[in-house]
């Protein structure tokens, strides 16, 4: 494969793990997003935050054809409802949970002076359940956090309350020499390619945006107004995508396959609800894919979507792709991908970066037929 000579699977882990490390709820990523500002401030010829928190950065290229790269800084999480007597939390979701991943997990909840504490959800013991109760899912509402506190001044007195937003409390370990495990690789994995390949590439004649958006898993929201802003003639959108490749899994059901390169999206969410390709986009990608000797696959998802969904319906309408990362056990704090497929979805992004010119991006934008 074209570009493994290069690859260095140490640098990947590190720059992975400080990003998924770190911590960033929807509507709370100020951790990530100075992460996010260090890594471009030398490499960019402007850098701001807009008033929704997403950061933007540019690089000036020769017309004013523009680009757009987005990838979301926020994680899915929890937030404090309500605190008992005895000091403990029950918690809401913010973002779309899998219910079963749940009990027993450690947590990290965030005071009002930005410090975090740990926690753990507990459940009854194996030895107080009934066999009616073994048989189902536990309710997020049947559901509590408990921080060690014996009150609920305790909890209190550490600046817990109610509206303090929870993430999952995992860091990132290597399984084997590529494979890698943590929290939050939705979507921080896609957020270290569209970095790595904006501060690696030089733009000719496009002007390049990366956005690290926000509120991505509540609505696709920061790609949303920043779209708007930017007025982008094509994007893409940097993301992870179901690896089904598991046992009790049937062949037609995996999405994508982890060790198998990016998977280029031909359409997502429910009956195509989410994004259509654009033709051209997605013929550009794959051609990118071919003739750089990169492996790819094609992704059809039932269901999910990217900040892509929404950058596409900007203003008069903006054609749009998607590169996603193969994960496989997406939304828990076991997220697992192979770093093989993230440095081949770096070479990707970059190639369609230095493939692109004005002109075809005019041959792709609308046509004047009289």
């Amino acid at each position: 494969m074209i570009g493994m000579r290069d690859f260095k699977a140490e640098e990947y882990f590190s720059l992975l793990k400080k990003y998924s490390d770190a911590n960033g709820p929807s509507g709370y990523e100020d951790e990530v997003r100075e992460l996010v500002i260090e890594d471009l401030r030398d490499v960019s010829d402007k850098l701001w935050i807009d008033s929704m928190g997403n950061v933007i950065a540019m690089k000036r290229g020769e017309t004013d054809r523009k680009l757009m790269v987005a990838a979301h800084m926020d994680e899915i999480g929890l937030i404090v409802k309500h605190i008992d007597d005895n000091g403990f939390l029950r918690f809401s979701p913010i973002g779309g949970w899998n219910e079963r991943i749940l009990p027993g997990s450690r947590v990290r909840i965030r005071s009002k002076e930005g410090k975090w504490f740990r926690g753990v959800i507990g459940v009854k013991p194996p030895h107080l359940i009934t066999p009616e109760e073994e048989k189902k899912v536990i309710e997020m509402n049947k559901l509590f956090i408990d921080v060690g506190a014996s009150s609920k001044e305790e909890v209190l007195s550490r600046g817990i309350e109610k509206g303090s937003v929870i993430v999952l409390d995992q860091e990132l370990e290597a399984l084997s020499d590529y494979r890698v495990t943590g929290k939050a690789l939705d979507d921080r994995a896609g957020l270290v390619v569209a970095l790595k390949s904006f501060i690696e590439t030089e733009p000719k004649d496009v002007t390049l945006y990366l956005v690290a958006t926000v509120q991505e898993e509540v609505g696709l929201k920061g790609a949303r107004t920043s779209a708007f802003q930017i007025s982008p003639h094509l994007a893409i959108a940097l993301d992870t995508t179901t690896a089904n490749d598991v046992p009790d899994v049937e062949e037609h059901e995996a999405v994508a396959k982890l060790g198998k390169g990016p998977a280029i999206k031909v359409v997502d969410g429910r009956s195509g609800s989410g994004l259509l390709t654009h033709p051209k986009v997605l013929e550009k990608l794959i051609s990118v894919a071919k003739e750089r000797n990169i492996p790819y696959q094609a992704e059809v998802l039932t269901g999910g979507t990217t900040d892509s969904s929404a950058i596409q319906l900007t203003k008069e309408g903006v054609p749009a792709g998607t590169i996603s990362i193969p994960t496989r056990y997406i939304h828990s704090q076991v997220e697992l991908l192979d770093l093989r497929d993230l440095h081949n979805s770096v070479e990707l992004l970059k190639g369609f970066y230095e493939s692109l010119t004005a002109d075809w991006i005019d041959g792709v934008r609308e046509k004047i037929i009289k």
